[in-house]
This record gives structure tokens, C-alpha cells and sequence, in this order.
């Protein structure tokens, strides 16, 4: 059962993707740490009561569904939009009128574990107390005293629900505790051990993973609570909510692998999507080592179902270096090429900590492409944790049409999806309706497809060009004295705007050139970049793969004619009358470029050896005679271009520091180390020279 429209049941999935996309996490977070004044207070068993406390709010995620948008923590506010109307999170802060100050601890264990409050109004089952009616009385008079005296009170009047009739009748919510609420505290099992234990009691209980993960019965209520019973094989088997995927959790991965998952977001096989995020951001990164095994240990040990995941404990082929037989033959694998192996690789084998492997991705493995459709059209950010602090977007890929889409999506699942069913354009289309995706990028620059290059006469031609662009050192490793291809400046495939794109190139050659001091060829300024950029050999003139690119250019070309203004061409300006300050570039390139480009700019290898993103000074990167190499030109280049994955501009995330900020990192890197080149004696014979020019 699909629950297209679940918020009236899960309604802080909601929340908690507010929290995230408008910053209230900062302050949120200080909310969860019991004031000194108050803590200080009271004795040693008071100050630790208070303090386990605040730990079990962290446990439960109360923050995600308690603080509304930009407002103050835990005093609710939050509008939850459900089917049947809107309803408003409360104050739980202990303000004595407009909080819970007045409550005893009677009252308040009747709202955990049976959905009552102080009043005796019913909740709606929004707030998980069929999941929290677990809790230990122990826990529960700790969690009591945090809200109580760990948090300041917030004067900050209750919003009244907007519920429509008749779901605005709270009594029925009394006959739909009657049929599925079992308010009892969670019992341990005596054939299990400690650890068992103790992860069943935090996944059952406060961390209410069965709220997403677990099917829903027809009144919305979850079809078993734990795994106990004839119908615990239905806990934690899967859910679609929100067109988000909530994956089984039956013996999914290692115990190890899921500790990282929740630890850091992220382990060999995936990066947190969706909802997951925030719940890792807010609630399971904070969970101590022991939960977290224990939670692990817990999962591993509920026996899979038949149409779950295989558990994954190594990429299910060796994915190093090894691409596709059908990459450059399918339409599927070059819009792969072009628009994900940037970040995804070639391989499918991702960037560690950084981009998601496709190998053993269970995303991509599942029949349901809820997840994979989701993701596609309105893009994914990582979670923010203490391990990993810097937050990685993928950009949404609305712009593409609908068989585009889909023709890209079957190229990796059947490559490392497990063959996982097909996606028709027809699935993508219904989910863009949902979604109400659509393509917000105000760019006039038209993103040409290189699989449409398959259509064309000279299709073999054409793709021995786009790849010579991004398989330059592995295709041409006689003229490449480095570890840079084409494609490091001309991003991919020379498709993006702003990033030295090839489209109508051609139509501007031949022309004079300033820097050689006449009029050039297409192949004369192809085989500069192998001079200067690349640091090598030229391209014999009639070579094959010297006709291959500027076939490749000249199928970019379309109807550009030499007078035309072409969107996007080049890199852009940075004004030049701009200070730099390369003590400030340092710092900018510790924090945003290192992690890409190598703390002494030596660049990114995979474990084959293989570059993934290039040097940037050193023996290896490109000489003092490219246009990379002068300050003002590699400004404008980087920023519009660098880094990539900071937000959600089509097609990579790319750019996001200001023209001072790009100026002093391309001062710090430009002046770098760095090859000579030794013709530079003959440049700008007959025009000045650049101030920027390295020499």
C-alpha cells in the first residue's frame, strides 16, 4: 500500500524537512542542551535526570515536529497538512498557560502513551505516542524533567487545528485508540541478549522508525508494532510515503555499515536521501556508540522477507575503473556520461564521503523508484553531521525531459541496480505531476544532449570526440603530459554554461588570437589546450582523433553563425580592478576546493590509481602558459563553476563564492608551483600582454 498522502500519520516528515530547508537546525540544536542556569540549579541526580533527558529528546526527534519555521524551539507552531485538513504542532516548552508547565507527570505519561491530553482532548495519531507508549517509566520521568526544567518556557498561544468534518470530531480518535493503540511499556525478551534488547526498545520505541518503515493498514495505523507476533514480518518491511521509498530495514547491511549510516549519513553503499537526512541531522547522529550498535545489531536480526534487498556487504562486481559496456552505445549511457558521472563516476563507484556509490545502492536496487524518481526531479542534499559537516547537493534534473529521464534511470539499474524493474517516461511524467516539478533555472543557454549525437551519420565519430574530451590522459596518453583532460575545464563534455562550453564554437574559427598574435584554426587552439592546459603534445592536423573533436565541436555548432551571441559561452569576467587577498584564498581553498582538489592541490585518485578530479599546481597540473594559470581568468571560472554540489543550480551545483572570494582563491592557486611552458617567450607578440600573465 503506497500512502500517497500520509501526513495525517506521519506528519513530521513534514517537520523535520522544514527544519532543514530553513535553517531553524542551528538554533534547534541549542535547544536540546538543558540550560546551565537551570541544570545547575539542582543536584547531582537532578542535573543527570535532566541531562538523560535532553538525550531522549534527541532519541525521539521531539525538536522536528515541536519548533516551526523560524520560530522558537520546542513551542510548536508548525503547520502539518494532512488530507483532511491542517493541524498545528504544540508548545511543549514549560510555560505553566501556553505550554506544558502546569502538567503533572501523570498527565503528561497519559499524552506519551495513550495520545490524551491534560484536558482530555484526543491527539491525532501525527505525534507517534503508539510508538513512544513503549518507553520505560524511567525514561519517561527523564524525558519529563528536561522538557520540565531543561528548556525555557515560551509564552506562545496553541494554533487550533483546521480539520474538516468529520475528522475535527476528536472522539472518533478515542475508537481508533480502541482498535490499534497498545499503550504498554516495551517488555524485554529473555531469549535475546541485552544488546538485542536495547535496539528493539529504541527502534519499537522513541526512535518510531516503524512510523516511515513499516506498511499501513486501512485506518492508517502501522500493521504491527514490533516483529513479535503473526504480523511482525510486516514491521520495518517498507513503505512508500511522500513519494519517498522507506526502504525495508530487514537485515539490510552490516552492523557496521548501518552505525555509519546513522552516525554520518552516509556508508559504502549510500548517502542519506529524503526525509532520512533530517532525521540523521537532528536525531541519530547524537545517538552514543553503544544505541547505535545496539539499534544496528536489532536490525541485522529481523529475518528478511521475500521481497526484500539481498543484504549488501561488498559492491556486488568490482566497479574500480570497470564503465559500461553500453556506455557510449546507449542513449541511457551517454546521458549518464554527460550529466551524472561527474559526481557518480564512469565507474558507478561515487567519491568517498563525498558522492554516493550506484554499486549496491539500495535506492537503486529497489523495484520501487519512488526514491529515484524523487531525487531526479527535485534534486537531494546530504546530511549535515558532526562527522560531516559540509553539506553535498545534487541539483534536480526537471529540465530533462521525461524519456530522458528514464533512459538514464534504466541505464544504472541495469548496470548496478540489480535489474531492478524499468522506469517508463510515463512513471516520470506522473511523478513530475506530483511533485510539481519544474525547471526554475532562468538560463537562456539550451544544454545540448550529447545522446542525441547517436542519430546523426557520423555517430561513431562523434562519440570518439566527447570522449576524447573526457578520456583525454586515458585516450591520448602521448599527448597529455598530465593528469588533466578537457573535460576538467570544459565541464561536462563541454555542456555548461559558463564552463568554457563548445556549443557554436566552431562557428567562431578561424580568428585571430591575440596571444599567438594571428589568425588561428579550431585545430590550432584545440592543440594549444594540449600545449599549455594539458601540458603536452600536439595533435597531428589530420589525424582521426584530431577530425573526431572537431567533428564533436561542429556537431555542437547547430545554426551558430560567426555573428551570433551564444548564451553562456565562455567563463564570464571578473573585474579586474579587484584586490586579491591570498592569505583569505588559503583559507577559502582549505575549506571548499581541498576536499575535490587535494590539501596541496595533488587533485583526487581513485583507488585505481585513476584521477578523479585534477591537480591544480604541481608537476601534474597544467603549465604557466594556459589561460587557468592567470588570476583573473581562473576567477571568472571559478566563480561560476567551482565548487560544485552547493546548491541547486543545473546541471553540477556549481559555483557560489562571491567575486572577492574567487579572486583571492585564484590568486592563492594560481600562484602556485607549477610546469613552465617553454614557448612563452612568443606570446602577445603584437598585443599587450595581460597583467594577470605569469610571466
Amino acid at each position: 500500500m503506497k500512502i500517497k498522502h500520509a501526513r495525517f500519520a506521519l506528519p513530521w516528515m513534514l517537520a523535520a524537512s522544514t527544519l532543514a530547508a530553513t535553517g531553524t537546525a542551528s538554533f534547534a540544536q541549542e535547544a536540546m542542551k538543558a540550560p546551565a542556569a537551570a541544570v545547575a540549579s539542582g543536584d547531582a541526580s537532578t542535573r543527570e535526570l535532566i541531562e538523560r533527558g535532553s538525550y531522549l529528546a534527541r532519541l525521539g526527534d521531539c525538536i522536528a515536529c515541536h519548533t516551526a519555521e523560524r520560530g522558537k524551539p520546542m513551542a510548536g507552531g508548525l503547520a502539518l497538512a494532512t488530507p483532511m485538513g491542517k493541524l498545528y504542532s504544540t508548545n511543549i516548552t514549560p510555560d505553566p498557560v501556553t505550554g506544558i508547565g502546569s502538567y503533572s507527570f501523570e498527565q503528561f505519561e497519559r499524552a506519551m502513551r495513550r495520545g490524551v491530553v491534560a484536558d482530555g482532548r484526543n491527539l491525532y495519531p501525527a505525534m507517534p505516542y503508539p510508538s513512544y507508549a513503549k518507553m520505560s517509566d524511567e525514561d519517561m520521568r527523564a524525558l519529563f524533567a528536561f522538557l520540565m526544567k531543561g528548556l525555557a518556557p515560551v509564552s506562545q498561544a496553541n494554533k487550533a487545528s483546521e480539520m474538516h468534518f468529520p475528522f475535527n470530531q476528536r472522539w472518533g480518535l478515542s475508537l481508533w485508540n480502541w482498535a490499534f493503540l497498545k499503550a504498554d511499556a516495551y517488555t524485554p525478551d529473555p531469549s535475546r541478549d541485552a544488546q538485542w534488547n536495547r535496539g528493539a526498545y529504541l527502534v519499537q520505541g522513541l526512535g518510531h522508525c516503524g512510523a516511515c518503515h513499516t506498511p499501513r493498514g486501512v485506518g492508517f495505523q502501522e500493521k504491527a508494532m514490533s516483529d513479535a507476533g503473526a504480523n511482525g514480518k510486516y514491521f520495518l518491511a517498507g513503505e512508500t510515503v511522500e513519494e519517498w521509498s522507506a526502504l525495508s530495514l530487514r537485515n539490510l547491511w552490516t552492523v557496521d555499515d548501518t552505525v555509519l549510516f546513522l552516525k554520518t549519513g552516509q556508508n559504502r553503499f549510500a548517502a542519506a536521501s529524503g526525509v532520512m537526512v533530517d532525521v540523521i541531522h537532528h536525531s541519530t547522529q547524537y545517538f552514543n556508540d553503544d544505541d547505535l550498535k545496539a539499534v544496528a545489531t536489532y536490525l541485522q536480526a529481523l529475518p528478511r522477507g521475500k521481497d526484500d534487498l539481498p543484504m549488501v556487504t561488498k559492491p556486488p562486481v568490482s566497479t574500480v575503473g570497470a564503465v559500461p559496456s553500453d556506455m557510449f552505445t546507449t542513449r541511457g549511457g551517454l546521458g549518464y556520461a554527460q550529466f551524472c558521472a561527474d559526481c557518480h563516476r564512469a565507474d558507478g563507484g561515487g567519491v568517498k564521503e563525498v558522492f554516493p556509490p550506484l554499486a549496491g545502492n539500495p535506492a537503486l536496487m529497489a523495484n520501487d523508484s519512488s526514491t529515484l524518481l524523487h531525487i531526479m526531479l527535485t534534486g537531494s542534499a546530504t546530511a549535515q553531521t558532526a562527522t560531516h559537516q559540509r553539506v553535498w547537493t545534487m541539483p534536480g534534473f526537471s529540465r530533462l525531459r521525461d524519456s530522458e529521464l528514464a533512459e538514464i534511470l534504466n541505464f544504472a539499474r541495469s548496470n548496478w541496480g540489480r535489474n531492478a524493474s524499468p522506469i517508463t517516461a510515463s512513471d516520470v511524467r506522473k511523478m513530475r505531476a506530483t511533485l510539481n516539478a519544474k525547471d526554475t533555472d532562468p538560463s537562456s543557454f539550451d544544454t545540448p544532449r550529447v545522446a542525441d549525437i547517436l542519430a546523426a551519420p557520423n555517430a561513431s565519430q562523434l562519440v570518439r570526440g566527447m570522449r576524447l574530451n573526457t578520456e583525454t590522459k586515458a585516450l591520448l596518453p602521448g599527448n597529455v603530459g598530465n593528469s588533466l583532460n578537457c573535460a576538467s575545464c570544459h565541464l561536462n563534455a563541454g555542456t555548461v554554461a559558463d564552463g568554457s562550453p563548445y556549443v557554436g564554437i566552431s562557428a567562431f574559427f578561424p580568428s585571430y588570437a591575440p596571444r599567438a598574435g594571428k589568425v588561428i584554426t579550431l585545430e590550432d587552439r584545440i592543440n594549444g589546450c594540449f600545449r599549455r592546459s594539458m601540458n603536452g603534445k600536439p595533435l597531428p592536423l589530420d589525424s582521426a582523433d584530431m577530425q573526431a573533436m572537431v567533428a564533436y565541436f561542429n556537431w555542437m555548432k547547430k545554426e551558430t553563425k560567426p555573428e551570433d551571441k551564444v548564451a553562456g559561452r565562455g567563463v564570464g569576467k571578473v573585474d579586474p580592478s579587484i584586490k586579491p587577498n591570498v592569505d583569505n584564498g588559503k583559507l577559502i581553498y582549505a575549506a571548499r576546493c581541498a576536499v575535490c582538489h587535494g590539501t596541496n592541490g595533488e587533485g583526487v585518485q581513485n583507488a585505481n590509481g585513476q584521477t578523479v578530479y585534477p591537480p591544480l599546481w604541481g608537476s601534474d597540473s597544467f603549465n604557466i602558459g594556459a589561460g587557468m594559470a592567470r588570476t583573473y581568468t581562473a576567477a571568472a571560472f571559478i566563480k561560476r563553476n567551482m565548487p560544485i554540489a552547493s546548491h541547486g543550480k543545473f546541471p553540477l551545483g556549481q559555483g557560489g563564492l562571491s567575486d572577492q572570494e574567487a579572486v583571492d582563491v585564484a590568486q592563492y592557486m594560481t600562484h602556485q608551483p607549477r610546469p613552465d611552458f617553454p614557448d612563452k617567450l612568443k606570446d602577445w607578440p603584437k598585443d599587450k600582454r595581460p597583467a594577470d600573465a605569469r610571466y
